[in-house]
This record gives structure tokens, C-alpha cells and sequence, in this order.
């Protein structure tokens, strides 16, 4: 039964949506253009369907509910579905009397589009929608054998309740937006991406489109790399003047693709780029499911190319074509049985587990050629270009169980829906590694902003923050991934840290040694017993063993037994050796008897590099990586054990939103901004102290006005019977009160105060609102939360004090917190052994501060009129935490960004979760 108000009107964009056949749709608020193909969709629906929707078989009540839909005064939520333009499904939601947090919903989906997943889908954007106006809950009433309608909710994800009675179920479905539910949807849309792109990443037979007769160009090129890289599907020419009976490259051409003997998977389109809309238009006539448009003069070139690149993507949506590019360098699939090279680059490394998807086309040349010579093996390569369409969110999707496919390497430049790419790259890093580098990351992008934790979110370090928190491997370039990558590939993964370094060059281990701590491993000593086998071997005293130094004049032989035993002895996780030619022996001599040594032990991963000499074949040193640069290896070892040490620690999920906490917190802040001055406010004392209270974050002290009442509040604090206070000025508009002496500590007589606000009053030259506070101690950290334009509330962890700029200590976190990735965060700053209790000093309350870190990610997801927060100092004690300071500041909630100015942006629609 729907209320009798009416609310504020729904503002909905639409959205592209993949079917689990793998067709795009889109999903829109109802117009009222769509009135006919509203009124046909119900005629056209079956006895049944009219049944289960409106509980009778009467045609009349589905024209009335269309009749009552399209009422402009109407408050219904109302979606609709189309595919290829034609309206197949309709979902609405309507207010329930005396249930203000709850709507009832209803679905109606074409009998012909059965079994596609649209009700899912639907279900899925009303949720999200539903949700952002405060709404908790869902109700139904369906027919008891309307098995398919149940199932669509079951299968949802949310908490659900059901009773039945007189064959009718009634449904009740909480809004919460738990762990199961984004997992149940992320492997929804995961299986559709799977479908819907593996006639792109695994196609059969190819088209090209715009290849010169004399051979020159970009589709030629492209041709020519079809036929020479071996692909056994089926090849074919679309030219203009294929009539006259042209062959091109010995392929008989056709005028058109409509004139295609069979089924075509993929389409490359290489004309110029007015021209490319037609040549589009002519693939979709052709149904082929897959196109590639190399054609630059798009998106990159300014408002008109803009425009032209939209055009493309709405003629791949309407034609249900998935499109990559433009502007791009192509694709290739590479696996034992199908390989194709659909690009015009001549650097094809072997067949591997390794997909790669490149933002920039040149940059993925260099990571191909890369590849080649250092025989990493490559299964997919994807150029995404302009993101017209396909991202790099899509492609993850697709790999995530793909089994041909073991780990990925991504080149980006901008980020669609950042928030959506960070859950995907968590969950694919938990299964698989997930190596990128991202361009763009200047740090001279510092953004203004008057907290520490504003100034601190350089763009550079949100994405690191990103990565570190989603288990991604940061790589600094194509080689740096590439290496990286290698290592993964050829190497079990580390058990920890400990590197083993083994040289015939003393001062090269030295400098090894020097990178690893840079890179968050450890050279341990080695233990008594193993350096005396070590000096036995030797010949001499090795000191504490590591790096293990063998001196230029050691034997082939002595290299092969210390490499056996620094293999054997369990006391590291990993072994790097680094040979220097010395002419003293045959480097091939000694590359058998290292090798040998490495084939007995080859669960531990080793690493190799040879200076001075020839770099060895690849099968002259089968068991081991092999590095031109011992600085390239330690780093690439490095990202490997932090990776192994991630996906090896527990995972947990952050707890879901509060709906009741935050649409209350939410009325709150509105108000505060409507009766503040337009524009960014900062909240006094009071306000910040009764919002931060609903998060459980309680600062300290009192907030009064006037020398007697700050006299007064601090005796009831304890002044005079042993406690002392502090007081400072608690004005929103007076920043950085430390600096201009509007901080008094350790007060211990009323006569303290009364000198302190006098001084107060003549550094302000008027009264303000002071806060009174008992004197505490504890470690000083830093809890503060900033909201990115991209990636949304960001939670900072940092020493703190007055020299939280100073020490440059910190971590970020993206909001939501768990506790797993808060304790992370903790022990990975350089305070961290003062927390944990240094040289016999009590351990301060460190699961305190982990729950503080928790609730400040809540309050920055829950609200997102929370621009910026700094909790500073939280003195962490043995006892307890305490909230010394605080500043908040409240701005107008806007959407997310689509897209990070980091480079060119672009992208098909995604739906935010």
C-alpha cells in the first residue's frame, strides 16, 4: 500500500548493465516518451506473467498501473530496462504507509527475456538507489509458485525474511550492504563479463576493416601481423573496392560485412577516423560481438573528437558489440592453441599465464618486447586506448576465473569507478597476483586544504595507499613490471623476508644487502652452526654468514656447495646469488654447478645475475630468475614477499553501514551546512563532539565560554586535588592555535587558568570558546580522514604532535576500515615499537587505536558531507587512548569523480556499489 506524500523526486543516470548471456542493456528511470513501450511490454506479457505480477489474470489492472506510473505526482521509483532500444523489463519501488524506511517493490520483465538475469539486475539498482535516501528495507508479497521472482531474491545476497500464507509469500529484505551481498553481485557481473568478452579475448575469426591495398598503414600492418603470427581461425578484408575482385595479402576482400561468408568474433577497425562510425555501424550489421577501433583522432584530440567517441559507444551499446579503443594499439591472444596477433607491433613474447592491459599503446610495446626477450609468457594483451567501453575493470572481471590466466599487469592512466576497481583488484589479488603501474602520480598535485591530513593525500600517495591496501604490486614501469612479473611466474612464493645473498664480489653483497632494507626485507645472520659450514666450505671465517661472500678465487665447485647450503638451511626465504666474472674460472663452469645446486632445492625462490660476462642463455640457468641488475632483482624480490605476506595474512571485510546512524548523522550535518555560510565550514567544538559521539569517538574535556567557567570547569576535572588541565582556544575559524600560543598545558591552579584565558582574549582580541581538558600522556598519533575526489574518504594513521609534517610517518586507508587492515596500518609505521612498547615501556593500547582508525572509515563512508577530520593528538597510553583534538569540516556531498586526472579518462558507465 503506498503512503499518501509524495517525496522529493528520484535523479537517476543511466546506466549500462551486462545480462548474464553477456548483452549490454541499459538501465534508466521511466520517461514519459516511454509510455507506448510501457503499454505494450504489460499487453504483451503472458497470462501468466499478469498473474504473478498483479495476483489476477485481468488485463485491466496492468493498464491501471501503467495509467498510475505515469502520473507526474506520482512517487514511485520507477526503472526500466532496455536492450537494442526496446523496453524489456520495468522495476518500481513505492512508499509504504507508517514505513518511511521501507519500500515495496515490483518487477515485470518480457517473457521473451526470461532467464537473462534483468530482475537481478534491477533488484540491484534499486537497492543502491533505495539505500542513498535512507531506506532500510524491502517488502514483496509474491505468489507462492512464482518460483523464478523468489529466486531472484534469494539469490541477491541481503538478509531475508520471509512468511507465507494463503499461497503468498511476503517478503522482507534488509537494505544492508554486507560482505555477501557485493561478493554476490561482483561474481554475478563477473560471469557476464566472461561471456560477454570472450569472443574479443578468445575470437575464432577476424575482420579487418581500413587495410591498404599497397600494403601501407595501420590495417595493413595489423593483417600482417594476423597471417605472420600464426593464427589458424578463419581471416577476412572488408575494402571499398572489393567488387572489382581485390585480394589483400593474398585475402579476397568484401565490400562490406553484411557480405561475410560466416560468423565473424572480432572486428578491427583501422579507417580513418570520420569514417569509423560507419565502418561500426556496418559490424553491428553484421552481429559481429567484438570490435577493436586502432583509428586515433577520438577522445585525445578534444570536444569534437569527445563527441565522435561517444557516438562510437553508443552504436557498440545499441548493436550489443563490445568495443576496445579507440586510439590503440590492438590486442593479442596467445595461448598454445590460438594465437593471434591483432595489433601492429612485432614483439610477441611466448604463451604464459600473463594478461596485460595497457592505458598507453606505446607503453605496452615496450612491456611486449620486454616480455619477449626475458621469455615471460603472455596468455592476453589488451590496448584499452580511450575506454570507449571495455576498461580495465571489465578485463579484470573477465580474468578473475579464467584459468588460462595466472596473473595481471595493468598500465593506467585514469580510473573509472576507482571505488569499484579496488574491490575487483582485492578480490582478484587474493587469488591471483596483480601487478601495475599507474602514470601520472605527480606529487606537485599536493591538494589545498587547511588539515594535515588534506595536505598529506597527494595523488601519488592515494593510489600507493590504494594499491597497498587491495594486495596490487606497485611497479614503477614497463621493465619493473615485467621483471616483477617473471619472478612470479618461475618462482614458488616466498614463506617471508629473509633474502640470502650469495656473491663472489664482497662489495656488491654489501649493496644488496643496503636495497633490501630499502625494500622491507631482511639479510639475517645466519646461524653459529650454518657459518661454520660456511668457513668449512670457505676456507676461511665468513663472518655472520650473510651476504655470503666467497672471495673472487673461489672454485665452480665452492659456488655450487655454498649455494646448496644456503639453499638447504631454512634460516631465509629467499636466495639471491650474484656472480662477477673474474677470469679466475669458466663462468659457464660455474653456471652448471650453481644450477645443479638450485635443481636439489627448488622449493625455496632464487634469483640470479651475472655481471661482466655474456648474460647466459635462459637454459643454462633453468631453476633460477634471471636479472641483468642485482638492484632490479632485490627490488622485483622485494614486491614479491610483501604480495606472498598480504595474500598470506587473514582478510576480513569491514562491517556494513549503519542505515539508522548514518541517515540520522546525515540530517545532522545538513542542517549544520544550511544555517552555516555557503560554502566549506568548520564545525565548533560542540558540534564536532556530538557528531563524533555517534561514532563512539569521544574527545576529552569540556567546551564552556568565559574565565570563570573554564575555573570551574577545571576544578570539576580535578584542579587543586592533584589533576592538572590544559586549555585552548575551541574557535572553528582559529587554525593552528599551537603556533600562536592558544595552547595552555599542565595547569594546576585556578590563578594558571585565569592567565592563560587573559592571554588568550589579547593574542585573539576577543573571547571565544576554550576547551578544558585533564592532562593525559601516551604515544602521540595522528587519526584523520580526507575525502578524494576519486576514491572517496581516505583515513590517515600517522605520528602526531606538532610534528606530524615533520616526521612524514603515515599511512592511508581507503573507508571502510577493517580491523585487519587498521592493525596493518599500525605496525607499518616507524612509531610503531613505541607503541608496542619499547625497551620494557608498557604497551600502549593499540587495539584502542585500531577501533578509533575503524570508526573514523565509518564516519567517512557513512557521511559524505565529512570533508575533513583530524583527530591529533591521540595520546595512545597502557590504560586507554584519548581524543585530544579535534577539527572537522563539513562540505556539500558531490558524486564521486569518474574519472582521476591522471591522463586520458573515459569509460563505459559502471555501476556504483
Amino acid at each position: 500500500m503506498r503512503a499518501d506524500r509524495a517525496t522529493e523526486p528520484w535523479e537517476i543516470d543511466p546506466v549500462d548493465v551486462l545480462t548474464t548471456d553477456g548483452s549490454v542493456a541499459r538501465i534508466r528511470q521511466l520517461e514519459h516518451a516511454d509510455e507506448p513501450a510501457l503499454r505494450d511490454l504489460h499487453a504483451r506479457a503472458s497470462d501468466a506473467s499478469v498473474r504473478f505480477r498483479f495476483f489476477s489474470a485481468s488485463r485491466h489492472a496492468a493498464e491501471n498501473y501503467v495509467d498510475h506510473l505515469l502520473r507526474e505526482d506520482d512517487d514511485t521509483l520507477t526503472l526500466v530496462t532496455t536492450l537494442a532500444e526496446r523496453l524489456v523489463a520495468v522495476a518500481t519501488a513505492e512508499p509504504v504507509v507508517d514505513r518511511p524506511d521501507t519500500l515495496e517493490v515490483a518487477f515485470l520483465v518480457d517473457d521473451a527475456e526470461h532467464g537473462r538475469g534483468l530482475g537481478s539486475l534491477l533488484l540491484e539498482h534499486l537497492a543502491s538507489l533505495a539505500r542513498r535516501r535512507g531506506v532500510r528495507r524491502f517488502v514483496a508479497d509474491v505468489l507462492g509458485d512464482n518460483l523464478k521472482m523468489r529466486r531472484v531474491f534469494h539469490d541477491a545476497g541481503f538478509s531475508l525474511v520471509t512468511e507465507s500464507e494463503a499461497g503468498i509469500t511476503h517478503l522482507e529484505m534488509d537494505l544492508t550492504t554486507t560482505a555477501r551481498v557485493l561478493e554476490t553481485a561482483d561474481a554475478r557481473e563477473a560471469a557476464a563479463e566472461r561471456l560477454s568478452l570472450r569472443p574479443l579475448l578468445y575470437p575464432r575469426s577476424v575482420v579487418v576493416l581500413g587495410a591498404r591495398r599497397d600494403g601501407s598503414g595501420i590495417g595493413a600492418a595489423v593483417l600482417r601481423s594476423i597471417q605472420v603470427g600464426g593464427f589458424t581461425g578463419e581471416v577476412h578484408v572488408v575494402h571499398p573496392q572489393a567488387a572489382s575482385g581485390i585480394e589483400i595479402r593474398g585475402v579476397r576482400a568484401v565490400a562490406s560485412c553484411s557480405e561475410l561468408p560466416g560468423p565473424v568474433d572480432l572486428a578491427v577497425v583501422a579507417v580513418p577516423a570520420r569514417a569509423t562510425a560507419t565502418a561500426l555501424r556496418d559490424v553491428v550489421s553484421a552481429r559481429i560481438p567484438a570490435a577493436i577501433v586502432l583509428s586515433s583522432g577520438f577522445g585525445e584530440m578534444g570536444s569534437e573528437g569527445v563527441t565522435m567517441q561517444r557516438e562510437l559507444a553508443e552504436i557498440a551499446r545499441r548493436g550489443n558489440v563490445r568495443l576496445v579503443g579507440p586510439n590503440c594499439l590492438g590486442l593479442m591472444s596467445n595461448g598454445a592453441d590460438l594465437r593471434l596477433n591483432a595489433t601492429f607491433s612485432e614483439a610477441v613474447p611466448p604463451p604464459g599465464g600473463l594478461a596485460v592491459a595497457s592505458q598507453s599503446g606505446g607503453v605496452g610495446i615496450v612491456l611486449l618486447d620486454r616480455a619477449r626477450r626475458s621469455g615471460l609468457g603472455v596468455r592476453s594483451f589488451v590496448s584499452l586506448g580511450n575506454k570507449a567501453d571495455v576498461s580495465g575493470n571489465d578485463l579484470l572481471a573477465a580474468w578473475l576465473e579464467d584459468p588460462e590466466i595466472t596473473a595481471a599487469g595493468l598500465y593506467l592512466e585514469s580510473f573509472g569507478n576507482a571505488r569499484k576497481f579496488a574491490r575487483l583488484a582485492r578480490r582478484f589479488s587474493r587469488v591471483k597476483p596483480l601487478l601495475a603501474v599507474v602514470g601520472g602520480r605527480s606529487e606537485g598535485g599536493r591538494r589545498a586544504g587547511a588539515s594535515h591530513t588534506a595536505a598529506a593525500a597527494a595523488d601519488g600517495v592515494v593510489v600507493d595507499a590504494m594499491f597497498a591496501q587491495t594486495g596490487i604490486i606497485r611497479c614503477d614501469g614497463a621493465d619493473d613490471l615485467a621483471e616483477t612479473a617473471l619472478l612470479l611466474d618461475e618462482q614458488p612464493r616466498p614463506g617471508g623476508s629473509r633474502l640470502g645473498i650469495l656473491t663472489n664480489a664482497g662489495g656488491i653483497g654489501v649493496l644488496a644487502a643496503d636495497l633490501a632494507e630499502r625494500e622491507g626485507l631482511v639479510a639475517p645472520s645466519l646461524s653459529p652452526a650454518t657459518v661454520e659450514r660456511l668457513s668449512a666450505l670457505l676456507r676461511a671465517s665468513s663472518g655472520s654468514g650473510n651476504p655470503v661472500d666467497t672471495g673472487a678465487g673461489a672454485s665452480a665447485a665452492d659456488l655450487g656447495a655454498v649455494t646448496d647450503l644456503l639453499l638447504a638451511c631454512g634460516e631465509v626465504d629467499t636466495v639471491l646469488v650474484v656472480m662477477v666474472a673474474t677470469g679466475v674460472v669458466d663462468p659457464a663452469e660455474v653456471l652448471r654447478e650453481v644450477g645443479a645446486a638450485r635443481r636439489r632445492h627448488p622449493e625455496v625462490p632464487a634469483a640470479l645475475v651475472v655481471l661482466g660476462a655474456p648474460v647466459p642463455d635462459r637454459s643454462e640457468v633453468a631453476g633460477f630468475t634471471l636479472f641483468e641488475a642485482y638492484d632490479d632483482a632485490v627490488a622485483a624480490i622485494g614486491k614479491v614477499a610483501r604480495y606472498a605476506a598480504w595474500a598470506a595474512a587473514p582478510h576480513e571485510e569491514a562491517p556494513p553501514r549503519d542505515l539508522t546512524r548514518a541517515v540520522a548523522a546525515r540530517s545532522r550535518v545538513t542542517d549544520l551546512l544550511e544555517r552555516a555560510d555557503p560554502g566549506d565550514t568548520w564545525l565548533g567544538q560542540r558540534d564536532i563532539q556530538s557528531l563524533l559521539a555517534d561514532y563512539g569517538l569521544m574527545t576529552s574535556g569540556v567546551v564552556v565560554r568565559g574565565t570563570e567557567a573554564a575555573v570551574e570547569a577545571a576544578v570539576t576535572l580535578g584542579l587543586g586535588q592533584g589533576v592538572s588541565v590544559a586549555v585552548k582556544v575551541a574557535d572553528p575559524e582559529v587554525l593552528h592555535k599551537t603556533e600562536r600560543g592558544l595552547v595552555a598545558v599542565g595547569l594546576s591552579t585556578r590563578a594558571q587558568v585565569r592567565g592563560s584565558l587573559a592571554r588568550f582574549r589579547e593574542e585573539l582580541g576577543r573571547t571565544s570558546d576554550v576547551m578544558v581538558q585533564p592532562m593525559a600522556s601516551g604515544i602521540e598519533v595522528a587519526v584523520g580522514l580526507v575525502r578524494d575526489p576519486v576514491f572517496g574518504p581516505l583515513v590517515m594513521v600517522a605520528a602526531g604532535g606538532v610534528g606530524v609534517d615533520v616526521w612524514n610517518d603515515r599511512v592511508f586507508l581507503m573507508a571502510p576500515v577493517s580491523r585487519v587492515e587498521a592493525a596493518r596500518a599500525v605496525r607499518s609505521l616507524r612509531i610503531w615499537p613505541l607503541l608496542a612498547g619499547h625497551r620494557g615501556a608498557q604497551a600502549g593500547d593499540v587495539s584502542g587505536l585500531e577501533e578509533i582508525i575503524c570508526a573514523v572509515g565509518r564516519l567517512g563512508d557513512e557521511v559524505p558531507q565529512v570533508a575533513e577530520l583530524d583527530l591529533n593528538p591521540v595520546l595512545v597510553g597502557p590504560s586507554g587512548c584519548v581524543l585530544v583534538d579535534a577539527r572537522l569540516r563539513l562540505a556539500t556531498a558531490e558524486p564521486t569523480s569518474s574519472a582521476r586526472a591522471l591522463g586520458t579518462a573515459g569509460g563505459r558507465r559502471a555501476r556504483e556499489r
